[in-house]
């Protein structure tokens, strides 16, 4: 009967064997109240230490699996209670909109993965290889040397106070003027404009973004049940004629935008650009979310002041901050900087979902950033990015026949093809050959961009750079031809 046992390499000996006896005790292979053998004959059956096999009794019979008679051993517990008859729920006829909406704009489930070995441009993820752990430790054990109790309990929805005062002084850097402003800390982006997107009255449930635009934004306004109005992008931000006839077309209850780094072309909008837009949206009430996206990614030229500064005074501007496309993404830490009276009303909604992000992770990424480290960090990423993007930026020009390339900065470029490619077959036939990228359709409002491409290079060598972009380069002159 126990004959079956195999221990697995690099997982806990005492779990394996404990997970073993349960499943023995759930497919009653073992009947309550058969004799367990002892300790030091389990010892020769299952080859394991004796320490294993008390560890592993001990926390069957925690779970109230097993009991034990002092001087008789150990025995299997009767089920509590009468048992029930299985019953099955059709749970996809319960399913809402909502989650409906979630699931069909799922990347992870409806796109295509790449394989092992594959050269991925699907990724703007950081590259784990760069993250400076040597000095992300010392961190952990400063703050927790510091507070570690008080870290390690609840905390607050409007987030660590020391980290709070911290982003304050790191958007006034920026240029923001903080007065009448305040922040609240978030789990990452995504959290962020959620929480504004479940806050707004709905008066018109229309939102107003840049064409294309974030996937992960896209899904969650579909997701709250708005309609989404796109404006065409030129090689320095919004179509600005566009805006304005959209503006004076119809009202909007927000509007979205990426002004640096735009996710996915890369375009900066310019500094005039940004002053117009505001003026735009200000003639017309309608509140601006600003998603500061890789606005650390500068690789040359002067830092473009972010809307919310742009915006002096005024609190027309909402500001959803994160370090995820360059520092630790998987601590989930992004910040909100907005009106003090929205910030207090995000916080009870926050506190309502949540109660607060990890306080750990908050405290860590402030004693990270308290130390001086981020600034190293990013001057040795900034150099290892940039040289990356100069490669694919130079790749693309050398093999790709693109009717336009786009990519300020940041850690990806988009490529617009003469409108006869389609992407998606483009995709499926360098996937064939070891490559992967993201189809531009997915970014797009209006179901157009079929002809686009975006391409991720953070997590890549120069080498597989250049060869997954001349694999590229390659189909789409084989491919055109075949497609007249």
């Amino acid at each position: 009967m126990f004959n079956n046992f195999r221990p697995r390499e690099g997982e806990t000996v005492y779990l394996q064997v404990h997970d073993f006896l349960k499943q023995m005790i759930r497919t009653a292979a073992l009947q309550p109240h058969d004799k367990l053998p002892s300790t030091r004959e389990m010892v020769g059956r299952l080859g394991v230490s004796r320490n294993t096999i008390i560890a592993a009794y001990n926390q069957l019979e925690l779970e109230g699996l097993i009991y034990s008679i002092q001087g008789k051993g150990s025995f299997v517990q009767e089920a509590a209670g009468p048992s029930v008859a299985a019953w099955e729920m059709n749970w996809n006829s319960r399913i809402n909109d909502y989650a409906g909406v979630a699931e069909e704009m799922d990347p992870l489930k409806h796109g295509v993965r790449p394989e092992r070995g594959m050269i991925a441009f699907s990724s703007i993820a950081p590259d784990e290889k760069l993250f400076d752990l040597n000095n992300f430790k010392r961190a952990f054990l400063d703050r927790v040397s510091i507070e570690g109790e008080v870290v390690l309990n609840y905390g607050y929805a409007q987030g660590y106070q020391p980290l709070i005062d911290y982003l304050r002084g790191y958007m006034e850097s920026k240029g923001t003027d903080m007065f009448g402003k305040d922040i609240l800390i978030t789990n990452g982006f995504t959290e962020g404009l959620d929480l504004l997107l479940s806050s707004f009255r709905k008066r018109s449930g229309r939102i107003l973004c840049e064409n294309p635009t974030h996937h992960s934004a896209l899904r969650l306004f579909r997701m709250h049940g708005f309609e989404v109005r796109g404006v065409a992008m030129e090689p320095d931000g919004l179509d600005l004629e566009q805006l304005e006839a959209a503006l004076a077309e119809q009202a909007y209850d927000l509007a979205y935008l990426i002004p640096s780094y735009h996710n996915p072309t890369g375009i900066v909008m310019s500094p005039d650009k940004r002053v117009e837009a505001l003026r735009l949206f200000g003639r017309y009430g309608v509140p601006v979310v600003e998603d500061g996206f890789s606005e650390e990614l500068r690789y040359s030229g002067a830092h473009v002041a972010p809307l919310i500064a742009t915006g002096g005074a005024g609190n027309g501007v909402a500001y959803i901050g994160s370090f995820s496309k360059i520092l630790f993404p998987g601590i989930r830490v992004g910040w909100l900087a907005a009106d003090r009276e929205l910030i207090d009303a995000l916080e009870s909604v926050k506190r309502a979902r949540s109660i607060h992000t990890s306080t750990l992770d908050q405290s860590l990424l402030y004693q990270y950033l308290h130390n001086g480290y981020f600034d190293k960090y990013l001057k040795k990423a900034r150099q290892v990015y940039k040289s990356r993007y100069e490669a694919a930026v130079h790749a693309c020009r050398e093999h790709i026949p693109f009717v336009r390339l786009s990519g300020d900065g940041g850690l990806h470029l988009f490529v617009e093809l003469d409108p006869a490619v389609d992407t998606e077959i483009l995709l499926d036939q360098c996937y064939e050959q070891g490559v992967v990228f993201t189809p531009g359709e997915t970014f797009y409002t209006d179901g157009g961009g079929r002809h686009t491409m975006r391409l991720g290079f953070s997590r890549l060598t120069e080498e597989q750079i250049e060869r997954g972009i001349s694999v590229i380069g390659r189909t789409i002159r084989t491919w055109e031809p075949a497609n007249e």
